[in-house]
This record gives structure tokens, sequence and C-alpha cells, in this order.
């Protein structure tokens, strides 16, 4: 006969049974100490790949950092007046058939202290979402040094060249390309359409400063580093020392500076908690922030003093050779990607060149111009023209 259970007996027995406080921080303590440590070895490894990255793309001749094959179209080196740029060709994958009739797409990187590749970086990029709508893509890249007496004016002729290129490359598309203007290259080819606006279709500029002095003045703190720092003179001090070359660097950290707790924490701290899934995207990203390309000395000087500190190229007062650059001359459709969560170009920066050069928008619909303008809430820089 079985003897009546007691829950009182059973409730008193299952407490006895379990661990103590003690052996469950204990546990707690092992289990933390292990996890901790996997976590730093895998951390420390994820680095070791990201110097060896960096030694292998050295190696490699710094190509771009593109996700698509490619074929090399035009090279600045073997024009009249030589720089660093180059035009490529981007070879379609087999299931991204190109329609010949549509407008070629033309992606330029920008040339502000990193390497190319930012604007194909991934298959859900500027370049692939170009591709799977069928059409041509092509890319402006450059290389680590500037050809000798290199100005930004130079650079203005390769890129018009190359865009000539291109339509010449098209006869079926009766349609003028797509050119897409990432920060730098954004202002850049802002200035070549308003030399040149016969080359252009619709173009599309993401995360460009066009209007230098706009902002608040309790946010966006590089635009008082002009005015802190005394002008141009530190950028064509640093040039000088350089034998006529500025290193790219010097920007980088710029923008590092922006955000400390950033650049010396978040982002190690992220990558160390999350580390069985963040590496890869770590090293990616890595490869192409940790690559400084170079300027000659003319070039960072005329950036500086023209656009930083003048903030000439929006009241058109930037000079192209004897010719002002004169932003209503663009006369193709101007789409402006900007965002509050970008600290580097604030919308205000990216924006206000439209009041700059217009002064009005009855000015804009008299003269039969079309500027649009998308802005995001928390996307940063480099996420506007990263993601498709």
């Amino acid at each position: 006969m079985k003897s009546k259970a007691n829950p009182v007996s059973e409730r008193v027995q299952s407490q006895f049974s379990k661990p103590g406080p003690s052996a469950l921080t204990r546990d707690n303590t092992v289990s933390y100490l292990a996890d901790a440590m996997q976590r730093t070895f895998l951390f420390l490894d994820t680095m070791l790949d990201r110097g060896n990255a960096y030694a292998e793309h050295i190696d490699q001749g710094t190509p771009p950092l593109l996700k698509f094959a490619y074929e090399l179209v035009l090279d600045g080196a073997d024009l009249p007046q030589p720089c660093n740029y180059a035009l490529l060709r981007l070879l379609p994958p087999a299931d991204m058939p190109v329609n010949m009739q549509a407008r070629p797409v033309v992606v330029v990187d920008p040339r502000a202290g990193h390497g190319p590749g930012i604007g194909g970086f991934k298959f859900d990029s500027e370049v692939g979402m170009a591709m799977r709508a069928g059409h041509a893509a092509y890319f402006i890249t450059f290389r680590p040094q500037p050809e000798e007496k290199q100005t930004l004016f130079t650079v203005m002729l390769a890129e018009a060249r190359f865009i000539e290129e291109i339509i010449a490359r098209h006869p079926e598309s009766q349609a003028k390309p797509v050119v897409i203007g990432n920060c730098q290259a954004g202002w850049a080819m802002m200035a070549l359409n308003a030399l040149r606006p016969e080359l252009f279709g619709p173009l599309m500029v993401v995360g460009s400063p066009l209007s230098y002095w706009a902002g608040s003045s309790t946010l966006n703190p590089m635009r008082y580093a002009g005015a802190t720092m005394g002008g141009a003179w530190l950028a064509a001090m640093t040039a000088d020392m350089g034998a006529d070359r500025f290193d790219g660097a010097h920007l980088v950290e710029n923008f590092e500076r922006l955000n400390p707790a950033n650049s010396l924490w978040n982002k190690y701290y992220n990558l160390w908690a999350n580390v069985d899934t963040e590496s890869e995207r770590f090293l990616e990203f890595e490869r192409w922030w940790g690559g400084f390309f170079r300027m000659t000395g003319s070039e960072i000087e005329a950036i500086v003093e023209n656009l930083f500190v003048g903030n000439r190229l929006a009241r058109g007062a930037m000079m192209a050779g004897d010719r002002a650059i004169n932003l209503r001359n663009i006369t193709s459709p101007i789409v402006v990607f900007a965002s509050w969560g970008d600290n580097i170009t604030p919308p205000p920066q990216a924006l206000n060149w439209i009041i700059d050069t217009w002064g009005d928008e009855r000015a804009i619909a008299a003269a039969g111009r079309t500027i649009i303008f998308v802005l995001h809430e928390s996307c940063g820089l480099l996420g506007i023209f990263v993601g498709g």
C-alpha cells in the first residue's frame, strides 16, 4: 500500500536540493568569464584580420572595393592633362541583363581621404540597384597618389571626358546619363554640370556639402573648424610638409573627432559584444575606412579656400580657369539626399545652396528647373549611399 504524499515534505526536500546562492554566483561568474575570454580572443582575431586585410589591399595596388567585376575604359593618366582618376565599366552578373536603350548610370565616389568603392560596396548599393533595373553601370574611381601638378580643374576635365565617352558608347539611348555624386563627388559633379550641362541627365547629389556656412549655433562642429583654426593655412602647411601631398588620413581624423565616443569605444564594444555576427561587417567596412588617399597641395587648398572657408560655389564665385561656376546653369533635374542623422553633411549644408543660388523658389520655377530633396530622420552619412 502506497503512503500518501506529503506536499509540505516534498517542498522542504526540493528547497534543500537546489544549489545555494554561492553556487549560483560561482557558476554565473565562471560562465561570464569564459564567455568574455572567448569574445576577447575572437575580437583580437578580427583586429588581426583587419591589419592583414590592409596589408593585402596595399599589396594589390589598392583597387576599388567593388562587389562587381569591372573593366577599365579610360585612364586619366593618359589624358593631355593627366590625373589619377579613371573610368570603369561594371560587368553585370548573368541574371542582370543590360537594356541598352535605358540611360547609363554613372556613380562617382568621394575623394575625401578614403579610397573608392563605397558606391558599389554591396550588392544592394547604388551600383547594384542600377544593374538590377537594367541600366549599364559605370564607376569613376581614383588611385592613391595624384599626378604631378594635378588640380581640381584637371580632374573636372577628366570627368567631363569620361561622361563624353559613356554617351558615345550608348548611341541606342536617347537620354543622357544619370550621374550620382556621393559626398565630395556631389559638389564636384554640381560644378561640372554647371560648366557642361549638355552632358548630364538627372543628377543625384547624395550627402554632399554645398552650403558650407549653413548650420546651427549648437550643432555641426565641423563648420567651425575653418574659423577656429584660422582659415586655410593649416591645410597648406600640411601639404607643404608632405612634399606637396596632403594625406587623406587628416580628413578621416576630422570625421573621427566628430564622435569620439563612437570612434574610441562604441564601435569596438559593439564588435566585442556581437563578435559572432559583427566581424564580417566590421572587416568589410574597415577595409574601406582604413585606406587613405592623397591630394596635391593645390587641390586641398582650392577646396578649403573656395568651399569650406569661402563658400564660393553656392554663391557663384568659384572659378574654373577663367570661367565662373554658376549653379544656375544646371538645366537637368537635381535630386538631393540628406539626413538629420548625418553629422558630416547635415541638411542645412546639403540644402541651403538652393537658397544661396536661387534666392527664392519662384525663381527656380520661372527658370523651368526641377530640384527635389529627400530627408531622412536618422541615417548617417555613409548609410545614405552605402545602402540601396
